[in-house]
């Protein structure tokens, strides 16, 4: 019935029924949803773009005000805690003077603002200075002093009122008082940084401080850069490393051949382009001899490694029972690396996440005055001191009261088994003894001054 209405209706009427059910069909309305026409907008998508289009706005303006709102906001930051409330308080109190009338509160308010504005004053101005800072010697002992030297000059062109000059050191800061400085004049002043413990110290940077005498209006100005102090750990003189428990004299042979070296191999026929002071004449003598020919005889060595000693200092924290005892463990480091590089031996050194290897001789125990204590166990160290230097022939691994066994005998497993592993243990008040155990020496001492004699293995088994 429905098909034989629609054929009668005027065909206007026919394509405008089937364009309404194309617009209802499911696929319409899929297309509406993929390439359609927008719906209503979402107020969370609107607002969204505000936010968006907001923040973009602030950060331009932002920008733009920049080179204003810099100096304004350094400016701001010169005055004291003391300084705003001598300014809120003016403000109160012309405003309670105005309120209830009372001339008493404007006067004590125009004193107040007159005192805020004076500070300021005080503080208008540049300073035109140069200031020099030196350390001699940069890096000692600990116990042994070093001078600072500060050096002031105007170069300006306006005298200098009396300003106090600042330098943060060890333990403090240090304050120079400069006096009164005409245009080209220098002040010099020379005093004694201690240096009790080991670590490495900041000197500076110099600064001056500029203001008014009642506190409101401070103006820091800085000169210089920090310098650093090193103080590096007391150590005691140790005898070769070439005897005792870290032998290790003129290294080792390898399996690389070669022309020239110490380890002697074989001899075998002359080659065109071998050195003739290579020729061994007795066997060579002794071959033409029986063969009745000329055919000479030159001598083959096996390339020899140079001494190559690691230094493992365990920086964990669960390792030590106090500050002292890592001070300790410290101080034999250093003492065995001073001792290595007396002897000629190349150098690598690891302690927590410090790690150096071939360090020049001004520089080697500096990773000493850094080491600190973490939570680096002593395997990670050594493993690391493995990636870094593999061609160690002997190490030491300085260790703790409360280093586990275990932990010793993973980092000597790291290591290849030609290398002379020796584990030295802090014990303050212990006796001197050695203990062997799966390949690996650990030494036990109880201070610093028996390490000498225990590194010669002159100790009790």
């Amino acid at each position: 019935m429905t098909a034989t209405l629609e054929k009668d209706d005027p065909p206007e009427t026919r394509r405008g029924r089937r364009a309404a059910r194309r617009r209802t069909s499911p696929a319409a309305r899929a297309r509406r949803l993929r390439g359609g026409p927008p719906g209503p907008a979402d107020p969370r998508s609107a607002r969204t773009r505000f936010v968006e289009r907001t923040r973009e706005r602030v950060a331009r303006w932002a920008d733009l005000a920049a080179p204003v709102l810099h100096p304004v906001s350094a400016a701001l930051s010169c005055v004291s805690g003391l300084g705003w409330l001598v300014l809120g308080s003016s403000v109160v109190t012309w405003v309670l003077s105005n309120s209830l009338g009372w001339l008493e509160l404007r006067y004590a308010a125009f004193a107040l603002l007159a005192l805020f504005a004076l500070s300021c004053l005080l503080t208008i101005g540049r300073t035109s200075l140069t200031v020099d800072l030196r350390v001699e010697p940069r890096r000692v002992v600990a116990g042994e002093a070093a001078a600072l030297e500060a050096t002031v000059t105007n170069i300006g062109r306006a005298p200098l009122l009396p300003v106090p000059l600042d330098v943060p050191a060890v333990g403090g800061t240090i304050r120079f008082p400069l006096p009164a400085l005409g245009p080209g004049s220098d002040f010099r002043e020379v005093v004694v940084l201690p240096s009790v413990r080991r670590g490495v110290y900041p000197i500076g940077p110099a600064s001056t401080l500029r203001g008014d005498p009642f506190g409101l209006v401070r103006r820091q100005v800085v000169w210089t850069r920090p310098i650093d102090f090193v103080v590096h750990p007391r150590t005691v003189y140790l005898d070769s490393l070439g005897t005792g428990l870290l032998k290790d004299l003129e290294g080792r042979s390898t399996n690389d051949v070669s022309m020239s070296d110490l380890a002697f191999h074989t001899l075998r026929e002359y080659a065109p382009g071998d050195d003739r002071r290579h020729i061994h004449w007795l066997s060579t003598a002794k071959r033409s001899g029986a063969s009745g020919g000329a055919e000479f005889m030159v001598r083959q060595f096996l390339d020899t490694r140079r001494s190559h000693i690691g230094v493992v200092v365990d920086s964990q924290a669960d390792s030590w029972l106090d500050d002292e005892h890592f001070e300790t463990a410290a101080s034999v480091g250093a003492s065995v690396a001073v001792r290595a590089l007396r002897d000629g031996m190349d150098l690598s050194e690891a302690s927590g996440g410090l790690l150096v290897t071939r360090p020049a001789k001004h520089t080697a125990l500096d990773l000493f005055s850094r080491a600190h204590r973490g939570a680096e166990p002593v395997e990670v160290t050594a493993a690391r001191l493995t990636h870094a230097a593999p061609s160690v022939s002997s190490v030491l691994v300085v260790a703790g009261a409360l280093t586990p066994f275990a932990s010793l005998r993973r980092s000597k497993s790291l290591f290849g088994p030609d290398v002379n592993v020796v584990a030295v243990r802090i014990e303050h008040g212990a006796k001197v003894g050695l203990q062997r155990t799966a390949g690996l020496s650990v030494i036990t001492i109880g201070s610093l001054s028996d390490l000498p004699v225990a590194l010669r293995g002159g100790v009790a088994s």
